[in-house]
């Protein structure tokens, strides 16, 4: 429940937000009083199904983040610090990185990296073009 709330929170109050909307304007006179009960069931519904999703999807790129840095491959992640020199990190075993829980870890590095912002890195994998 901890991992939801930490991946979640932002889309829970923008959530939280869209649903103060839809109070607010499903409670105008001009609109019919069944109007609120129907709109906030959809909206919330929607929300729901929508956070709830994201959170799979999220969660199941982590796994997959682990398993290939477990097997030794490289992922890359961004780096929102330091967005002027370099927008990524390029995070390996070989490069003296570990994984603690769902972060990277390096001691020669300043910070860590949560693996809900990493992917797999496959520009080894892409053939060289020649003209």
């Amino acid at each position: 429940m901890e991992l939801f709330f930490e991946l979640e929170i932002a889309y829970i109050v923008i959530g939280l937000f869209i649903l103060a909307v839809t109070a607010f304007v499903t409670t105008r006179d001009f609109v019919p009083r069944v109007a609120f009960k129907r709109g906030m069931i959809l909206v919330s519904g929607f929300l729901i199904i929508m956070i709830g999703s994201h959170f799979y999807i999220t969660t199941k790129r982590m796994a997959g983040v682990k398993e290939i840095f477990n097997n030794g491959e490289t992922v890359i992640c961004e780096n929102k610090m330091q967005r002027t020199i370099s927008r990524s990190v390029l995070i390996s075993k070989e490069l003296e990185w570990r994984l603690e829980g769902d972060e990277f870890v390096s001691d020669n590095h300043t910070r860590s990296f949560h693996t809900s912002r990493c992917i797999e890195h496959i520009l080894d994998d892409v053939p060289e073009v020649t003209k």
